[in-house]
């Protein structure tokens, strides 16, 4: 048997890094990474989302949470600048999830 080859989107570090490792650290990172997966593709709790986020219910993959929600445009002179919830642009679908850690959203749409 040859050894497998690395897929194209591991970088450099860990295609040149993993085989040096014996089997008992392998089976550790292994465990790491599925446990790493699993903590991405949870579902986000409804206290980290922002307050002016609404979870919906859709099929969606499982892969974060989809919420609707009210947004500010960024432009100063634009009337939702005030905050006021009737003066905010939307309702539009948001995915919230987790990427390295961190808390991010993807714009899906409107709903």
């Amino acid at each position: 048997m040859t050894r497998p080859e690395p897929p194209d989107s591991a970088p450099k570090y860990l295609a040149e890094g993993l085989p040096k490792q014996d089997v008992d650290t392998l089976r550790d990172i292994r465990e790491y990474v599925d446990a790493l997966i699993e903590y991405r593709e949870q579902p986000v709790d409804p206290e980290e989302l922002p307050d002016t986020a609404e979870p919906v219910n859709l099929d969606d993959s499982g892969k974060g949470t989809v919420v609707k929600e009210k947004v500010k445009c960024g432009d100063d002179t634009c009337k939702c600048a005030s905050g006021a919830p009737a003066d905010m642009h939307g309702p539009y679908l948001y995915r919230y999830y987790r990427d390295g850690g961190e808390l991010t959203s993807e714009y899906l749409g409107k709903p």
